[in-house]
């Protein structure tokens, strides 16, 4: 297993300590959270760059390395419903369209075939890691406020009614992602 592909399997990994963090209570853990987001995020971007500059390209990695960042997102959002931060509909659709294409992905590698990510799903991925990085940011901020100053649930508001905003974008793209990956497979889909 080459560099690329063990940084693809660290974020696997890094999720689970994530999401570790993220249920505990108190300051310090969720920032600990929001840290190991941020490199498991930053392995994304880091094991891509390995394998095109290092020639590491391997479908192992293509079809590996969306399943990770899928793991991460999913596991994150996952736990934003659990923690109400999020609406569970949201949820579904993000999920739907990754168990979809991650399906068809497989299906097609069974028949020999692979099916890199697309352009507009790498784009829905680094908006969906932007939104978790944001609304982690906000936990870890109210437990600075409550931890030192005061909390106003004004505040859990208004940040509540950004974060549906931006879920509605990124559910939109989303669902842009998957249709845009399906009508560009379109004639692999139909051999298949």
């Amino acid at each position: 297993m080459n560099l690329a592909n063990r940084l693809t399997m660290s974020r696997i990994l890094l999720t689970f300590v994530f999401m570790f963090f993220l249920f505990c209570q108190g300051l310090w853990p969720k920032a600990l959270s929001l840290l190991v987001f941020i490199l498991a995020a930053l392995s994304d971007l880091l094991d891509g760059w390995v394998a095109k500059h290092r020639n590491m390209v391997t479908d192992f990695g293509r079809l590996m390395d969306p399943i990770a960042d899928k793991i991460l997102v999913l596991a994150a959002f996952a736990a934003f419903v659990q923690l109400q931060l999020i609406d569970a509909w949201m949820f579904v659709i993000i999920v739907s369209r990754e168990i979809l294409i991650t399906s068809l992905r497989l299906f097609a590698l069974n028949k020999a075939k692979v099916l890199s990510a697309a352009r507009a799903g790498k784009h829905k991925t680094v908006l969906q890691m932007l939104v978790i990085f944001i609304i982690l940011g906000f936990i870890v901020a109210k437990e600075i406020l409550l931890k030192y100053y005061t909390w106003n649930p004004a505040w859990e508001k208004i940040f509540h009614q950004g974060i549906f905003g931006l879920m509605l974008v990124t559910v939109g793209l989303t669902l842009y992602s998957g249709l845009s990956y399906l009508w560009e497979n379109r004639k692999i889909i139909a051999r298949l």
